[in-house]
C-alpha cells in the first residue's frame, strides 16, 4: 500500500462570501510526481467518488493507457482533527473494455455494488484517425463492464468541428443523486452551436439507463487568455449541485458554486440553447484561488462529499513535474445541505 503523509497543517480560511453556506479550506496532501503504484504511474486524477460503507475513495486516472492501463485507484483519506491523516493507495483496477480512452468523470454507487465513469470522445488527430465518441459506462467495483448509458443525440464528436462537442471538452463531471435515482453528467464547456457561456448539465434516470431532463449551466467570464470549465460536481439532493470552475494554466482560477435547478428551462430537446433559455441558478460558495487560499494550487478537477460534512478535492497533474497531484480538504457544508 503506498502510503504518502500530508504535508501542510489546517487553515481555518473563509472562501466564500455567502453567509451560512461558505466552505472552509482546512488541509492538503500532495502526492509525489511519478510515484508508481501497482506497475502504475499515479497521475492524471480527475475524479473523486467517497464510499461510504467501505470509508475509502474511488479516484479515476484519465491516462490514455500510456503509463498503465485506463484505471481507477482506491484510496484511504482518514480524517484526524479536521485534517488528513496518512494517506494510502489501496487498490489499482483496470477499467474493462476502455481502450486509450479520455476517462473524465466518475461517480460510485455504493447501494448498487457499481460505479458510473465517462470519457470526454475526441476529434482526429491526422489525416485517416478515427473520431472518437463521448460514453457513459457502468463497471462493476473491480472495473468489470456492466453496461452503459444512451446520451443525446447532440453529445457526438464531428470530424468537421462544427457541431457537438468540442474536442476535450465533453462529459467531464458525475454526480449520483443522494437517492441514487439520478445520474448528472456536465459538458467541461459549451456545445460549438451553443452560446459561449452556456454548457449542459444532464440528468439521467439510473434505472432506465437514458437521459431524462437537460439544464443550461452559466459559465463564469474566464480570465484574460485562458478558458473557463465546468471541470467537476457533485449532487446534494435531486436538484441542487455542488460544482467545480476551472480556469487552468499557471496560477489556475478555481472556484466552487452551489447550483439549482430551481425554475430552468428543460434544453434536452433542444439542438441549440433557445435565445430566451433559462439556465440553473448558482451561488460562489468557495473561490480558492483568492488570496489566502490553499498553495500549492492545481488543476483540481474531482469533488465528492467525505464524512463528518467535508468536502474533498482532487487535482490532474497531467503527468506533468512542473504540477501537482493534491487532494483538498474543506468543510463547512451543513448536513441538511448534503441531504
Amino acid at each position: 500500500m503506498l502510503r504518502v503523509v500530508a504535508l501542510v497543517a489546517a487553515v481555518a480560511l473563509a472562501c466564500a462570501p455567502a453567509a451560512g453556506a461558505e466552505l472552509r479550506y482546512l488541509d492538503q496532501v500532495t502526492i509525489p510526481h511519478g510515484e508508481v503504484f501497482d506497475g502504475t504511474v499515479v497521475g492524471g486524477l480527475s475524479a473523486i467518488s467517497y464510499h461510504p460503507g467501505e470509508d475509502r475513495y474511488y479516484v479515476l486516472s484519465d491516462d490514455k493507457a500510456e503509463h498503465g492501463p485506463v484505471r481507477f485507484y482506491t484510496v484511504a483519506l482518514p480524517l484526524v482533527d479536521n485534517k488528513f491523516g496518512d494517506v494510502g493507495f489501496t487498490g489499482m483496477h483496470p477499467l474493462a473494455g476502455a481502450g486509450a480512452a479520455d476517462a473524465e468523470g466518475l461517480a460510485v454507487d455504493a447501494a448498487r455494488g457499481r460505479l458510473y465513469w465517462s470519457t470526454e470522445g475526441g476529434r482526429p488527430s491526422g489525416d485517416g484517425a478515427p473520431v472518437l465518441q463521448p460514453w457513459l459506462r457502468i463497471a462493476g467495483l473491480d472495473g468489470s463492464a456492466a453496461g452503459e448509458f444512451a446520451l443525446p443525440p447532440n453529445f457526438v464528436v464531428s470530424p468537421d468541428a462544427d457541431r457537438g462537442i468540442r474536442a476535450n471538452n465533453g462529459l467531464e463531471g458525475l454526480a449520483l443523486s443522494p437517492s441514487g435515482e439520478s445520474l448528472f453528467a456536465g459538458l467541461e464547456e459549451p456545445l460549438y452551436q451553443d452560446p459561449s457561456a452556456l454548457t449542459r448539465i444532464t440528468v439521467f434516470d439510473v434505472e432506465a439507463r437514458k437521459p431524462v431532463a437537460q439544464y443550461a449551466y452559466r459559465l463564469e467570464p474566464a480570465p484574460a487568455g485562458r478558458s473557463n470549465g465546468l471541470s467537476g460536481l457533485v449532487a446534494l439532493s435531486q436538484t441542487s449541485l455542488l460544482t467545480i470552475e476551472r480556469a487552468g494554466g499557471p496560477g489556475p482560477t478555481i472556484r466552487l458554486f452551489r447550483a439549482e435547478i430551481g425554475a430552468a428551462t428543460d434544453t434536452l430537446d433542444a439542438e441549440v440553447l433557445p435565445a430566451d433559455v433559462v439556465p440553473m441558478t448558482k451561488t460562489l460558495v468557495a473561490d480558492l484561488s483568492a488570496a489566502g487560499g490553499p498553495v500549492p494550487l492545481d488543476n483540481i478537477e474531482g469533488i465528492t462529499l467525505g464524512p463528518d460534512n467535508s468536502v474533498v478535492l482532487v487535482s490532474d497533474d497531467n503527468f506533468n513535474p512542473a504540477q501537482v497531484t493534491q487532494f483538498l480538504l474543506l468543510s463547512g457544508l451543513r448536513r441538511e445541505e448534503a441531504k
